[in-house]
């Protein structure tokens, strides 16, 4: 397994920060390989929950199915990822005063072997690999956020 992180201070108090990052369906605003998410309901997500989340690298498109572990909003999720890509993604919300949250991403992972896996591998590091690519998403996120 590999594990990337990354955080950042938001100007936003956690409701508002969990308000989109809680969403997964909100994914392919911020990670240009994650073309759908579906299987959610309207009320949202708790924990053993799942939904699948579409992948394309360079034409290819898998699924990547989703299983909530642990869901505890505005400040918590653990979600299991299974499929091409196999990992545990953790996000973390806290307060900073009042306005303010830490955002934080944490992903351990690897991509499962056989050509399709070993393709999505050579992909992600063509693009600067899984940190730049959470790094990017993050501050979409934040740009999302501060943008409401």
């Amino acid at each position: 397994m590999t594990e990337v992180g990354f955080a950042v201070e938001i100007d936003a108090p956690p409701k508002r920060v969990w308000v989109v990052v809680g969403d997964p369906r909100n994914l392919p605003h911020w990670e240009r390989h994650i073309v759908d998410v579906h299987g959610i309901g309207p009320e949202g997500l708790e924990a053993g929950d799942e939904y699948v989340t579409v992948m394309r690298f360079m034409g290819i498109t898998a699924n990547v199915r989703a299983r909530v572990v642990e869901w505890e909003p505005p400040r918590y999720s653990e979600i299991r990822l299974m499929g091409l890509l196999d990992a545990t993604v953790i996000t973390t919300v806290r307060p900073i005063g009042k306005t303010r949250s830490l955002l934080e991403h944490r992903i351990d992972y690897r991509f499962r072997g056989g050509p399709l896996g070993e393709f999505a591998a050579r992909s992600l590091r063509a693009v600067g690999g899984a940190r730049l690519a959470l790094r990017r998403g993050t501050l979409a996120q934040k740009r999302e956020i501060e943008g409401l």
